[in-house]
């Protein structure tokens, strides 16, 4: 039987969800991991072209799921010098409790880069185009202004070393891809020549032209915004 690996880069889905799926609240967990699972049975009823839950489910090998674990020090508001704890920030909270969720889903496997702080904080670009020119002065600058020097390590590496490993254990036939960048071409070229199709998902992002020679297909599994269809194809 044909076995499926669905791989989605975390960080984009989150980014995307605002405009995918509107009606998903983005601060509830077990919400989003809902959207998540719906997701990958929208991928496999696609591709089993079978709308038995049971048969379409028996089709996938792993759904993996990539991040980065949530940055837990401590540091002082730039302007305002308040305290900041990042592990009780409500984003850390949300990341956290999801991966639970995902963990105690079926057939997911939760894949966690790290973070670390290469700086304290960072002048946003609108804050620096307005200073120079000329629109704001320095008094005007507050901690809205700034973003935390934060930055993640190794979950693209991940994904690539699951791609790679997932196509020579011939563990999969299929891997779709969540993703929006480039990031995982030379892993999929493996994929490939390894005779393992791919299919990518850009939940409705616009592809550049060069990724479709080292795709084999295209599919969202998500409505295209405004439709209320489940999912929807954008051409295989």
């Amino acid at each position: 039987m044909t076995k499926v690996a669905i791989l989605i880069d975390g960080g984009f889905f989150l980014k995307r969800l605002r405009t995918v799926l509107p009606s998903v609240d983005r601060t509830d967990p077990g919400a989003v991991a809902k959207a998540l699972r719906r997701l990958v049975e929208n991928h496999l009823r696609h591709l089993h072209r079978n709308h038995d839950a049971k048969t379409h489910w028996a089709l996938l090998y792993r759904a993996f799921y990539y991040d980065a674990r949530p940055y837990d020090g401590k540091a002082h508001l730039p302007i305002s010098k308040r305290p900041l704890d990042y592990k009780k920030t409500d984003s850390a909270r949300f990341r956290t409790a999801l991966f639970d969720e995902l963990r105690r889903s079926p057939n997911f496997a939760v894949r966690l880069g790290d973070t670390f702080a290469e700086r304290q904080w960072v002048l946003t670009e609108k804050a620096q185009k307005d200073l120079i020119a000329g629109r704001r002065d320095w008094s005007s600058v507050t901690d809205d202004d700034f973003a935390p020097g934060i930055v993640q390590k190794a979950v693209d590496m991940r994904l690539g070393l699951d791609i790679a490993s997932i196509s020579l254990k011939r563990q999969a036939s299929i891997i779709v891809l969540v993703a929006g960048d480039a990031d995982f071409v030379p892993a999929a070229k493996l994929a490939r020549r390894e005779g393992v199709r791919i299919v990518l998902d850009p939940l409705w992002q616009k592809v550049r032209p060069a990724l479709f020679e080292h795709i084999d297909g295209l599919y969202s599994g998500v409505s295209r915004p405004g439709s209320e269809n489940d999912a929807g194809e954008e051409g295989e």
